[in-house]
Parts: structure tokens; sequence; C-alpha cells
């Protein structure tokens, strides 16, 4: 019902910039919660950003300042504007998405990304 496909990763200098993408093939399914998670090596996935469907927006404090985290439902797409990056933000990151499905009676389910590589060198 759902397919993300994402797109944005890069290897990138402290102090640079990048963009994440990720875009929603849906079918019968209506979108909700948005968001991205990462994880680096040896340790737990962890949320990084998300976002409602009204705009509403949380961060996980290590970014707060320097990520910002956007959708537009018509395209049906979550987007994470990345600034300051440090070291520290090298990760795979992964989008995710929640919503319903319509041939279920509205059950609410989630997917994932296939994950994309932030590398941040110092």
């Amino acid at each position: 019902q759902v397919q993300l496909v994402e797109s944005g990763g890069a290897l990138v200098q402290a102090g640079g910039s990048l963009r994440l993408s990720c875009a929603a093939s849906v079918n019968f399914f209506v979108i909700n919660h948005m968001g991205w998670y990462r994880q680096a090596p040896g340790k737990e996935r962890e949320l990084v950003a998300g976002i409602s469907r009204g705009g509403s927006t949380n961060y996980v404090d290590s970014v707060k300042g320097r990520f910002t985290i956007s959708r537009d439902n018509a395209k049906n797409t979550v987007y994470l504007q990345m600034n300051s990056l440090k070291p520290e933000d090298t990760a795979v990151y992964y989008c995710w998405v929640n919503g319903w499905s319509t041939v279920t009676n509205y059950r609410e389910s989630e997917y994932w990304g296939q994950g994309t590589q932030v590398t941040v060198s110092s």
C-alpha cells in the first residue's frame, strides 16, 4: 500500500548541510505522521524528527536548532534539512510514515524507507 523512496544522503564535511527527502507512493492509504529516524554503528535507532499532518514538529535534543523537518502533503513527501552537521550525525537515516488503510477499515499501520547514508567527516 505504501512505498517510500529516500534520497539526499551523502558524504559532507563538518559544518556543511544536506537535505534529505522521502517521497511516499500510496494506494488506498491515508498518511498521518511522518518522520526521520537514524541509526549509527553500534547504537540504537532513534527518532530524529517527526511532523504531524497539521505541521506540528518535534526533534531529538541533539539536533534542535540545526535540523528542520517539513512536509508537502500534496506530494506525500517529507524533508529533513540538516545544517551545521557534526561527525556525531553520521548514521543511516530512515524515513518513517504511519497512517490508515482504506482497505482495512482505517486500521493504523506504519512503513519504513530503505535508509540513506549520511557521513560527516571531521
